[in-house]
């Protein structure tokens, strides 16, 4: 897997993304050159036209992203992929159309852009084709062996086997064996086994009590023949995005890489996180009137809601949202998560938090200095104090300040109970581990495909 913006992509997607980038491009070139014949060379070299190709390049790349067309854990069937690849091309078509009424120095005249839209979409539909049928082939996969037999090793082989694009098949491992499997003479006749059989290119150890257990020597002769050999925890975080906090040693982290939270990363988030919400506070000043007019005319009680929250180093603030819910939400129960279809939330509340615009005043909370643009999502302090107790490792997502958005927030649904808690801890330390400006931008990025399909909110 290849690491960028500190997120882990397997090589296949890179070829994927690529060779759409080099499709998309070439079909505009071929259609200039057809289109426009022996000024094709004065348009492009004298006319910025290898700029606008790229440009218009880049567009259709974000345009399939926004589409989810690089998301192989929502195209489940052929079918689905080849449905987005057509919503793609109608999408692109007004896309194009409005920033040719806009902006219309960038576009190339006599049709370029409509002949290169239609070689494109033929290019993008075999392209697809074609990487659909290298993803079947096993000798173009990586054969991995998993060693060991626990829950851990489980949970990597179910995530193998169900994720095909990460180009990793599972030829073997201890837990098919039986619990004999569980002895250091069986394990390492197993790996022999499988090593010699099928060949492998991959170990990954998953033993949860090492010491009598690991096959020291055949891993040590294997590893010599070039065979690589991991250990489970870094694999499964790089291809899940998250820390796996039950069986977490401590030890683990203090010797893995990562957490670089020295002063001058902490000071260039602060001055990011100012930069950002101030921008975005210009940007929403036109929408604030309206939602106070909205939220004054669907119920009474005041505008905005105020409710303590905990910030960083265990610091008490008051975090400001737009009221979303009745006056009386916590009358009879006190403090309490929302839930699906809660009949608290007003009408115009459950507008505001599908397009996540209560969250517009955390921006004043982010200029103060209680919250960053970017981190864990901050929690009241009821719920800190329960969720301590209840899972391991709790009180480290709070060494950061929190964000108004955030990994944990993008990557999966609203946290309502306490198994929803602990699978957000786990991309929360993912974030605290691999806490960079880049992360923060791709998840800015990633932020606004969230908001514009209205995934994850309550």
């Amino acid at each position: 897997m290849v690491r960028l913006f500190n997120v882990y992509y397997p090589k296949r997607f890179l070829i994927l993304l690529g060779g759409e980038a080099l499709l998309l491009s070439l079909s505009f070139l071929l259609a200039a050159v057809l289109r426009l014949g022996e000024d094709s060379s004065l348009v492009l070299n004298d006319e910025n036209g290898y700029f606008k190709i790229l440009a218009v390049t880049v567009l259709a790349l974000l345009c399939l992203y926004y589409l989810d067309l690089y998301d192989y854990q929502k195209l489940r069937t052929v079918g689905e992929t080849y449905f987005r690849l057509l919503l793609f091309l109608g999408c692109f078509s007004f896309l194009l159309a409005a920033v040719s009424y806009l902006f219309p120095a960038i576009i190339m005249a006599n049709g370029v852009l409509l002949l290169g839209l239609g070689i494109s979409g033929i290019s993008l539909l075999s392209w697809r084709a074609a990487y659909g049928w290298m993803l079947t082939k096993p000798y173009l996969r990586e054969r991995v062996f998993v060693l060991g037999t626990g829950t851990q090793a489980s949970l990597l082989v179910e995530c193998l086997r169900s994720r095909s694009e990460l180009g990793m098949e599972v030829v073997g491992w201890a837990g098919e064996v039986g619990e004999s499997a569980g002895t250091r003479e069986q394990l390492g006749k197993n790996l022999l086994a499988a090593a010699g059989n099928r060949g492998l290119h991959r170990i990954v150890v998953a033993l949860s009590n090492r010491r009598g257990t690991m096959p020291m020597n055949e891993l040590l002769d294997l590893r010599l023949q070039g065979v690589k050999i991991e250990n489970a925890a870094d694999v499964l975080e790089r291809i899940s995005g998250k820390i796996e906090v039950d069986g977490l040693n401590p030890s683990w982290l203090i010797f893995a890489e990562g957490f670089n939270l020295n002063s001058p990363i902490l000071f260039l988030r602060r001055v990011n996180s100012l930069l950002y919400s101030l921008m975005l506070l210009l940007v929403s000043l036109p929408l604030i009137p309206f939602i106070i007019l909205a939220i004054k005319f669907d119920s009474p009680g005041a505008v905005l809601y105020r409710q303590k929250r905990v910030g960083r180093l265990g610091h008490i603030f008051n975090c400001y949202k737009f009221r979303t819910m009745r006056p009386d939400a916590e009358a009879d129960t006190g403090p309490t998560w929302a839930g699906d279809d809660d009949p608290r939330i007003t009408r115009v509340g459950r507008f505001l938090r599908n397009t996540r615009m209560d969250e517009i005043p955390q921006l004043i909370n982010v200029v103060k200095g209680d919250m960053a643009f970017v981190g864990p999502r901050p929690e009241r302090p009821e719920f800190v104090e329960w969720l301590s107790r209840e899972i391991p490792f709790y009180s480290l997502r709070h060494i950061v300040r929190p964000g108004v958005t955030g990994w944990a927030q993008i990557s999966y649904q609203y946290g309502a109970s306490l198994e929803e808690s602990k699978e957000k801890l786990r991309y929360d330390l993912y974030y605290v581990k691999h806490l960079s400006m880049a992360f923060d931008l791709f998840i800015i990025f990633q932020t606004v495909k969230v908001i514009l399909f209205g995934r994850g909110a309550k």
